[in-house]
C-alpha cells in the first residue's frame, strides 16, 4: 500500500529538516515543491508532498500517517 503525506511550512531551514526527516524515514518526493505568499502571516510558504511504500494492511483513518511500516 502507498500512503501520501503532504508537509508544509514556512520557507525556511525549519521545513527543509522537516522533508529531509521525512526522507530519511524512508518517504519519498512526489512531485514539484509549491511556494505561496501567505497574505495573513505575510511570509512565504512551502509544500512537498511525499509518499512511502508500506506493507499491505487496512488504511485506517484514526492511525498517524508516520505509524504505518
Amino acid at each position: 500500500m502507498q500512503i501520501y503525506r503532504f508537509l508544509t511550512g514556512e520557507d525556511d531551514s525549519a521545513f527543509c529538516h522537516k522533508v529531509t526527516k521525512a526522507l530519511s524515514e524512508g518517504w519519498t518526493l512526489h512531485g514539484s515543491p509549491s511556494y505561496a505568499f501567505d497574505g495573513a502571516t505575510m511570509k512565504m510558504r512551502c509544500g512537498q508532498a511525499v509518499t512511502k511504500q508500506v506493507s499491505e494492511q487496512p488504511y485506517d483513518p484514526d492511525k498517524k500517517l508516520v505509524d504505518y511500516v
